[in-house]
């Protein structure tokens, strides 16, 4: 099995191009809302349940596709994901009602849970001690996903229309299914794992129910589940509101929304590879490493929001500078906590674990887009930002403390597990 040298960057490409080109689709919704709007004559109120339609059904998908992942090739289901992504895309852009569209907006959220796979996946072609900066390298494609969906609104949308749009992104995900389908080999579950390293498993590791219930034994992942919870009400809220936030209540024009977002956007992008680089580069000297990084990120970026909101419409030029520095540390966090699950799980139940994660994230916040346009029709989009990102983040901080006391231990369990693991492997060779 070809899980070293080149082909693993291969790998590792493929996956970035999917999610690049995946999150271009899935965040168009954002910029493309006015026109959408404007077709279906509906008010903020109305959209926020577009919005959340999608992110509940991905919710209610992510232990199915978990499951599925740890039990099956997650190569094969991963391109099966992407032949979905394209499918109902494209019912989005052929519906002719708001009631049509509502549902096949709703079914985009099937392929959106289907990423715990790629991460199981790339976790064992890669060693724990470099999955933070794989991961912040993966994980910057969501930002630029967004900047590309962004640039396809504003230069695209006068000439095709919003339907248009979706069928060339829709096109793609089918363009990739048959990529991944071709190209992407499956690897044994737990191969990048130090104490596995020159054993060829002779066993195949799948997913067990003993091993997924073992999951909540773990306090440390427990605490991370919680934290979860609140941690994507701001990604949701920012998304799938700021863009009109930008041209509603400070008066925006077309290109300073472009140059705004597009800056922020890319600091944005660095904050993830900055955070996992930070996070290996500490987990080397302390278990707690990567945890501590992600606390200071939360803390960081909620205190430079609450600051870049509070700057006068008027003064674009310093709320731009703001928002590009709470930009890089907003996603500190994310590679991070996605290492931290997998530095205490088994390889088995990783893409399991991920999705429980998921699970939690998304149904928690499936209700933040429709909570935010509720509290912009009764008071504004400026404070539905601010009191949703910021409570949320404060209360993330809280938890990541809790799940900093009790790593230890966890991770000890783990190699314990592995060690374990390879004594049996090695004296059955």
């Amino acid at each position: 099995m070809r899980s070293t040298g080149r082909y693993r960057y291969f790998v590792l490409s493929v996956f970035f191009l999917f999610m690049l080109l995946h999150q271009a689709d899935k965040l168009l919704i954002g910029p493309l809302t006015t026109p959408i709007m404007e077709q279906f004559q509906i008010d903020e109120a109305k959209m926020g349940f577009v919005f959340s339609g999608a992110i509940l059904v991905g919710a209610i998908f992510y232990p199915v596709w978990g499951y599925l992942f740890d039990k099956y090739s997650r190569a094969k289901l991963l391109a099966l994901a992407s032949f979905i992504w394209g499918s109902t895309t494209w019912l989005s852009a052929i519906a002719r009602t708001f009631p049509t569209f509502l549902a096949s907006r709703a079914s985009t959220g099937i392929d959106d849970s289907s990423y715990p796979g790629i991460y199981s996946l790339i976790s064992d072609y890669f060693p724990p001690k470099a999955r933070g900066k794989v991961f912040g390298f993966l994980q910057i494609a969501q930002p630029l996903g967004y900047m590309i969906g962004m640039l396809l609104a504003l230069l695209l949308v006068g000439a095709v229309g919003w339907q248009g749009i979706f069928y060339i992104t829709g096109s793609l995900g089918i363009v990739l299914a048959i990529v991944i389908f071709l190209g992407v080999k499956d690897v044994p579950r737990g191969k990048s794992e130090p104490e596995m390293e020159n054993i060829e498993p002779a066993r195949v590791y799948k997913f067990s129910w003993k091993a997924a219930r073992e999951l909540f034994k773990k306090k440390s992942l427990l605490f991370l589940f919680v934290q979860g919870f609140f941690g994507v009400f701001p990604w949701q809220v920012i998304t799938f509101w700021f863009f009109r936030y930008l041209e509603t209540e400070r008066n925006f024009s077309d290109d300073q929304v472009l140059i705004t977002m597009v800056i922020s956007v890319i600091f944005l992008a660095a904050g993830y590879p900055i955070g996992g680089i930070l996070g290996d580069y500490f987990f080397k000297k302390n278990p707690r490493g990567r945890l501590i990084v992600s606390a200071v990120g939360i803390l960081s970026g909620a205190v430079m929001l609450w600051l870049s909101l509070s700057i006068p419409t008027g003064d674009t030029v310093l709320f731009t500078i703001s928002m590009s520095i709470t930009a890089i540390f907003i996603p500190f966090a994310s590679p991070n906590v996605l290492s931290t699950v997998f530095d205490i799980t088994l390889p088995e139940v990783r893409a399991t674990s991920n999705s429980i994660q998921y699970l939690i994230e998304q149904g928690g916040s499936a209700i933040a887009p429709a909570l935010a346009g509720a509290i912009a029709v009764s008071s504004s989009l400026h404070n539905a930002i601010l009191y949703i990102c910021v409570g949320a983040w404060f209360l993330c901080f809280l938890f990541i403390l809790g799940a900093i006391y009790f790593l230890p231990r966890d991770i000890a369990t783990l190699r314990a597990q592995m060690g374990e693991r390879a004594r049996q492997e090695a004296a059955t060779a």
